[in-house]
C-alpha cells in the first residue's frame, strides 16, 4: 500500500473512531446530567440543602456574627445551590427549570417568613 493510501485510511479510521465517541457522548451526557440534577432537586437533596444551611447558619451565630449579617450570608450559601441547579437545568435544556425557580422562590419565602418572625424587615436585612 502506498504511503498516500495508508494515510487516507488511517485518517477515515480516525474519523470513524471520533464519530463513535461522539456518539457516545451525545448518549450518555445528557443522561449523566439529567441523574445530577434528579438528584439535586430530590427530596432528600432538599433535606441535605436544609441540614447545610441550618449547620452553616448556626457556626456563624456561635462565631458572634450578628443576626441580620448570619441570615443573609446563610441565603447567599443557600442560592449557590439553586444556581447551580438552575444553571445545569438550562445547560440541558430540561423541564426542571420551573422546578429549580420554584424551589429558590421557596426557599426565599422561608427566609424571609423567619425574619418577620424574629420582628426584621427586609430594610434592616
Amino acid at each position: 500500500m502506498s504511503e498516500e493510501k495508508k494515510k487516507r485510511t488511517e485518517e477515515k479510521e480516525d474519523v470513524e473512531e471520533l464519530r463513535e465517541v461522539l456518539g457516545v457522548v451525545s448518549k450518555e451526557v445528557p443522561g449523566l446530567i439529567k441523574g445530577i440534577i434528579g438528584s439535586v432537586f430530590s427530596e432528600e437533596a432538599g433535606r441535605d440543602m436544609g441540614k447545610a444551611a441550618a449547620a452553616f447558619y448556626k457556626e456563624l451565630k456561635e462565631a458572634g456574627m450578628p443576626e441580620e449579617t448570619a441570615v443573609k450570608m446563610t441565603e447567599n450559601y443557600v442560592s449557590v445551590f439553586t444556581s447551580l441547579g438552575d444553571v445545569m437545568t438550562k445547560a440541558v435544556g430540561g423541564k426542571k427549570e420551573t422546578k429549580g425557580q420554584e424551589i429558590g422562590e421557596e426557599i426565599s419565602r422561608k427566609i424571609k417568613e423567619k425574619l418577620a418572625e424574629k420582628g426584621l424587615t427586609e430594610e434592616e436585612e
